[in-house]
């Protein structure tokens, strides 16, 4: 006959259940977490002979350590019983399950009332985790019950967490157990927990459910919450009559706006404009799953199949020893993806709404990757002074001026590229200079009591070289 251990949560003496009770009453081994708890009352009142785990608390040096000595312990001998305290022994369940099937016995859990319903009876649905188990992000929509609130550095920690969430004078009640057994609970704000006494493992933390614009910090969902919002009856007129046409415009200007927060350095900045850049961006999923054809899950899968399928090195078998290896898988990659069998297909690929230099530069990169491409800048710079000659020539018959005026523009980007410059940004520090020299020449002019708008262009001309001597002084 095959040997049983089962799992019998003793709860507290107000919650133990009869079918637990029966289970300890007539184990043929009773073990017993520890003797050193309310729980453990009714088992000691009725004189049952147990073995107690409070030695190996006593001289285990961690919890991996003592869990294991549990596990042994327990499936050592014949069928038993092991009545432990609140609702469950979670965090020694791996080990138990693992020594059961290695030597033999069937495991077997019975309900127990966890420490929070027996803190809590009237507790409403909600979030349950142990204290030494909070995930990164909580649903602060539902109430909260932490349990296992073992001590003040660990509700230390537990504070931190809920203030990235809760506000600080949120209002959270304590239910600490007493040696009868018995909770009491006092409610405090947030900010004074890890000041309060009572820390035992039957300690239980409760926080209510908060307001939405209450919160003091918002997730992904909160955000698609507030766009769906906007979007329904009765939300915002201008954001219910948005389309994915109407919405482009907005889109490149939040792109740019975010470039130029990078710019900048600004932390702030930086967050601003990427939360105005997700909110422009979500919008199109929204509108997708208004229309039954895709939702944001449907984007967010996209994307995550797409980095899997184009990280064979971190998912897969493939090995790489170079960023420049990991660029070219990616480009392989991806072309098989998109069906690009040719060079003209790749080329054709980089989006026409790209800004004019940025498209540029990328179509000549993918042309150099087949070789198609002048060896050094020297070598492409002699193709400027070519095409400024036709574009002289048309400017003359006043035929093909803007094919010609592209092509210069196109050999001139072939040498900065070759150059190793960024032509946005290169084209972006030009401008930039000619502003600050257009600054100093006005001042200039304005301290000298005249107006620009007065001068003539030879006039305005003497002021700029001037403009231009002082900068490079």
């Amino acid at each position: 006959m095959k040997k049983t251990l089962t799992i019998a949560p003793l709860g507290t003496p107000d919650t133990l259940t009869r079918s637990v009770w029966q289970a300890v009453a007539s184990a043929p081994t009773l073990y017993l977490q520890t003797k050193e708890h309310p729980s453990a009352r009714p088992v000691l009142e009725a004189g049952l002979p147990f073995v107690s785990m409070d030695d190996l608390y006593t001289a285990a040096m961690d919890y991996d350590e003592l869990n294991m000595a549990i596990a042994d312990r327990l499936t050592s001998g014949g069928s038993a019983v092991y009545a432990v305290m609140g609702g469950g022994c979670f965090s020694q369940l791996p080990c138990i399950w693992e020594a059961c099937e290695k030597r033999g016995f069937e495991l077997i859990e019975l309900p127990g009332v966890p420490y929070y319903q027996a803190a809590f009876p009237e507790a409403q649905q909600g979030q349950v985790y142990a204290a030494n188990g909070l995930p990164l992000t909580l649903d602060t929509d539902k109430p909260l019950y932490i349990s296992e609130l073992d001590n003040p550095l660990l509700a230390g920690e537990v504070k931190l967490k809920l203030q990235r969430f809760y506000p600080d004078d949120q209002s959270v009640t304590l239910a600490v157990q007493e040696p009868a057994g018995t909770y009491i609970r006092r409610t405090m704000p947030l900010y004074a927990l890890d000041r309060e006494k009572g820390f035992f493992a039957s300690t239980v933390l409760f926080v209510p459910a908060l307001p939405f614009d209450k919160k003091q910090t918002y997730g992904y969902e909160d955000l698609l919450a507030v766009l769906r919002r906007l979007r329904a009856p009765g939300g915002c007129p201008w954001d219910r009559e948005q389309t994915h046409e109407s919405l482009k415009k907005d889109l490149r200007e939040e792109c740019y706006e975010l470039m130029d927060a990078i710019d900048e350095g600004s932390d702030e900045h930086i967050v601003e404009e990427c939360g105005d850049l997700l909110m422009s961006v979500l919008f199109h999923p929204i509108i997708g799953e208004e229309q039954g054809r895709y939702d944001d899950r449907d984007v967010t899968t996209e994307i995550v199949r797409k980095l899997i399928y184009r990280h064979p090195h971190v998912f897969g078998s493939v090995y790489v020893d170079s960023s420049a290896e990991v660029l070219k898988n990616w480009d392989a990659l991806k072309q098989k993806e998109k069906g690009q069998d040719t060079v003209t297909a790749t080329l054709k690929s980089v989006p026409r709404s790209f800004p004019a230099l940025l498209r540029c530069e990328k179509v000549q990169k993918k042309a150099r990757k087949i070789g198609f491409d002048f060896d050094t800048a020297q070598d492409a710079f002699y193709k400027i002074g070519e095409e400024t000659e036709e574009l002289r020539s048309a400017m003359a018959s006043g035929q093909n001026v803007d094919e010609e005026m592209g092509d210069l523009l196109f050999a001139a980007m072939n040498v900065c590229r070759l150059l190793g410059l960024d032509g946005e940004e290169t084209l972006h520090a030009a401008t930039d200079k000619f502003i600050r020299r257009f600054e100093r020449m006005e001042k200039r002019v304005e301290k000298e009591g005249k107006k620009l708008s007065e001068m003539t262009l030879a006039q305005m001309d003497e002021y700029w070289e001037a403009a231009k001597v002082t900068e490079i002084l």
